[in-house]
């Protein structure tokens, strides 16, 4: 466990960003690139808040290498662990990079986490966020195009049968016949459904209608949406959608409206042979439905960077699967991670001062 300086150069460090990068992507930037907004309530409007004193910060090898050693007017602590969060947490302001139930008993002071990912289900059980004694902050939009460009690798390679041909170059196998190429179906003019309009849906709809597929989608709130998007649903309109999609992309978070939503009954209303893919969470999915949605015929493939259980058992039937892609949880990888470098300092910095917090999770909603 180790006491660090100069926050200013901390989460570009943390996320193996050079010292240059504030220069080349500040908050204005982001806020443009990503449209997320900061909260309409300062921080320092929250019953508890003074300013900090002390941070524990999720660290990474080498980190505190790096840093240079200066008259700090907060004290952050690295840690790499739960357990060196947890023995670090006493007398801190806030957490950034543990939302576990451990380190937020330990943590009786603090009034603000703020995760490194963009899902929130381990978060927002805890009774203190929940209560709003604690707020909680996430990465949501951070990774968003690159996680659509892996939605949209996955179609492509199911609608062209991409898994059957990697198959035939096992075996050194030149076969062209429709037994062995499986069903092969071109983008224009299908129609895509995306379950979760948010920062992930979105990007996956710009890529879609790009691509001329006639875009729809819902959402929880409200029937707003992009341009690029021919219509949206309200979440109860899921299943009447399903029936007419092509391909069906989930891309909503876990929360107890959407544990389990897809089932035997939807994959039972969907048009015979979509594709479905899920990025959203594995336990919005009941797998053996989904498993018997496939073998049926009923779903053409499956396309699953998240499965339930996670990680998926070796003998599991998915992997036995021809037309099923999986990749274990990655879809994330290889995108901008200046991006989450900028808002998490910029999240310090504003909670240092006082002022609204980015990306505020709400509790009720999950997300």
């Amino acid at each position: 466990m180790r006491t660090l300086v100069n926050f200013t150069c901390l989460f570009l460090i943390t996320f193996g960003l050079p010292a240059t990068a504030a220069a080349q992507s500040d908050i204005e930037n982001l806020v443009t690139q990503t449209g997320i907004e900061p909260a309409a309530t300062a921080v320092r409007e929250h019953a508890r808040w003074q300013t900090p004193r002390k941070v524990v910060v999720r660290d990474i090898v080498g980190l505190y290498e790096t840093l240079a050693a200066m008259e700090p007017d907060v004290e952050l602590v690295a840690v790499r662990t739960e357990a060196e969060a947890i023995a670090a947490a006493p007398g801190a302001d806030a957490i950034l990079g543990f939302c576990s139930s451990g380190v937020l008993e330990a943590a009786k002071d603090a009034v603000w986490v703020q995760v490194l990912s963009a899902g929130v289900e381990r978060c927002v059980v805890h009774d203190r966020i929940r209560s709003g004694d604690v707020l909680l902050t996430n990465m949501q939009k951070m990774s968003s195009p690159v996680i659509a460009e892996h939605v949209i690798a996955m179609m492509l390679s199911l609608s062209r049968s991409l898994p059957s041909f990697a198959k035939n170059m096992d075996s050194g196998q030149w076969l062209r016949g429709p037994d062995h190429t499986g069903q092969m179906v071109s983008y224009g003019g299908k129609t895509v459904l995306i379950a979760g309009l948010g920062g992930i849906g979105t990007e996956v709809a710009r890529r879609a209608a790009a691509l001329d597929m006639r875009v729809v989608g819902t959402r929880r709130s409200s029937r707003e949406g992009p341009d690029f998007v021919d219509y949206v649903g309200l979440s109860d309109e899921l299943q009447e959608l399903a029936a007419e999609a092509d391909f069906i992309v989930n891309a909503l978070p876990l929360t107890d409206e959407t544990r389990g939503l897809f089932d035997a009954e939807f994959f039972a209303g969907v048009r015979e042979g979509a594709f479905f893919i899920n990025v959203g969470r594995g336990k919005t999915v009941v797998t053996g439905d989904l498993v018997e949605a496939l073998r049926s015929g009923r779903l053409a493939g499956a396309g699953l960077d998240v499965t339930e259980p996670e990680p998926l058992p070796p003998r599991h039937p998915l992997w036995r699967m021809d037309n099923v892609i999986i990749t274990p949880h990655i879809s994330s990888r290889g995108g901008n991670r200046i991006r989450h470098g900028v808002l998490a300092m910029e999240n310090l910095r504003r909670f240092i001062a006082g002022e609204p917090l980015f990306n505020v999770v709400d509790p009720a909603a999950g997300y």
